[in-house]
């Protein structure tokens, strides 16, 4: 299964300032570059719950011009949590404490479903007063058009337009026009490469797919194409991109036999055209099915 933390720390670390120069100009504007520091992951425990939760992203910065500094706080969310509010709000008031710094609360939401705008307060309030009105900024990939950021001469908007609001048939392009903004920034091969993987990692194409990416990558002018076709290139000669959905699928086809007996050539066919984040997605929501009649309707929803 994707590590989807781990990928969007690696990339969160690495473009940290890109990241916010992409979303949060504003804060450029006070954000001594040259001060940015990232602190260790900071760990809170949950006695009522009996849980323990790490906070995703710590930088310490200065304030341009001055000796004060203030911490940013970057939260990667890929799934959707109904309390969620209630936790930013207690990593705040902990690091808070902790630091006696200004805290700049960020949450980033990458999962597909649902689609519905994210809160982006917490408040304890009464009839007669608002005791606490805790607010914090929320970047929401699934309700973004990724072809607002075409044009975006940055590393982040070419990873992340991988997660945004993507239309079924515009998959292929999509990873193109990724891949494109990608060679137009010449960037050092290692982070290319950091780049390249998270694109490839959530822009899985089917073999139809695949036919039409390839269309639209002839189309580049020949610098880039040529760039392109070098990461291309080196997906095919790793074999990851195949191996990984091939040993997915089979353990796809295995768990639906078991609990939906024989699988017909014809929903096989369909489960072959299924992207890796589709699969994966069907691993999880195969644990529901009791007919074969809920597998049809989960694949006609892919659609």
């Amino acid at each position: 299964m994707i590590d989807h933390d781990r990928l969007f720390k690696e990339l969160l670390t690495t473009f940290f300032w890109e990241f916010i120069e992409l979303f949060f100009p504003e804060i450029t504007a006070y954000l001594e570059r040259d001060t940015i520091s990232f602190i260790d992951k900071e760990v809170f425990t949950d006695v009522t719950a009996g849980e323990k939760y790490e906070t995703d992203l710590v930088v310490k910065a200065r304030f341009r011009g001055q000796e004060s500094f203030f911490l940013v706080h970057l939260e990667h969310q890929a799934y959707y949590q109904e309390t969620f509010d209630l936790r930013m709000y207690r990593y705040f008031a902990r690091l808070y404490e902790k630091y006696a710094l200004p805290v700049y609360p960020i949450a980033l939401f990458s999962y597909d479903s649902p689609k519905k705008a994210e809160t982006n307060f917490h408040q304890v309030a009464f009839p007669n007063k608002v005791v606490l009105q805790f607010n914090y900024d929320v970047i929401q990939l699934n309700r973004l058009n990724w072809r607002e950021y075409l044009q975006q001469q940055n590393p982040v908007a070419s990873a992340l337009m991988a997660k945004m609001n993507i239309a079924p048939k515009d998959r292929p392009r999509v990873k193109s026009e990724c891949l494109r903004l990608l060679a137009t920034l010449q960037l050092d091969p290692a982070r290319t490469q950091l780049i390249s993987g998270f694109i490839d990692t959530y822009l899985r194409l089917n073999a139809q797919e695949e036919e039409i990416f390839q269309t639209e990558i002839a189309q580049f002018e020949p610098t880039q194409q040529q760039v392109v076709m070098q990461i291309v290139t080196s997906w095919m000669e790793s074999g990851i991109e195949q191996g990984i959905q091939q040993g997915e699928l089979k353990i796809i086809h295995r768990l639906l036999t078991k609990r939906l007996g024989v699988i017909t050539p014809e929903l096989q066919e369909q489960l072959r055209g299924l992207s890796l984040t589709h699969l994966e997605d069907l691993a999880e929501a195969l644990l529901d099915f009791s007919t074969e009649a809920d597998l049809v309707a989960w694949l006609q929803q892919q659609q």
